[in-house]
């Protein structure tokens, strides 16, 4: 699902999501809120690394502008993926907000000690997770905030 952001291209969202089921809703949750956005898929921190840094099989990846990071994932989970996102000069500006669901204080807190720049938990319900990825992309998609890379009012 991909659309154009000005001049510039679609504004690309990495999902880092290691159940396919989720993965899939929050596709919907994107175009069921009216975002038109290039949603790239992976389904772990070691693949999220791979895709971020162009390794194969992601040689040819899009760069993203904004990560949506799960925090359970089987082999590099999503606290470590963050830290070593946040851990990369070239890569500690790219916004990363956790998306996880996970309501558990400790993981709020250490994903904030590690840089996350928001934590949002998955709702089970679909309109309510159609207005977070709403929300989400009000903030970081039209002008509320400037992601790197990509000017405000996009």
């Amino acid at each position: 699902m991909s659309a154009s952001v000005g001049d510039e291209g679609p504004f690309v969202v990495l999902l880092v999501e290691d159940n396919p089921a989720d993965a899939r809703l929050t596709q919907e949750a994107f175009a069921d809120a009216g975002r038109s956005v290039s949603l790239e898929w992976v389904r772990d921190g070691d693949d999220a690394m791979a895709f971020l840094r162009r390794h194969p099989p992601y040689t040819e990846a899009p760069r993203p502008h904004l990560v949506l990071l799960d925090l359970n994932m089987p082999r590099k989970d999503g606290r470590a993926t963050l830290t070593e996102i946040k851990g990369d000069a070239a890569l500690k500006a790219l916004p990363v907000v956790v998306l996880t669901t996970s309501e558990s204080r400790m993981d709020v807190e250490e994903s904030y000690r590690a840089h996350a720049n928001a934590y949002v938990t998955k709702p089970l319900d679909m309109d309510e997770l159609v207005a977070k990825i709403g929300a989400l992309c009000d903030f970081w998609l039209n002008g509320v905030a400037a992601v790197p890379g990509k000017p405000a009012g996009r």
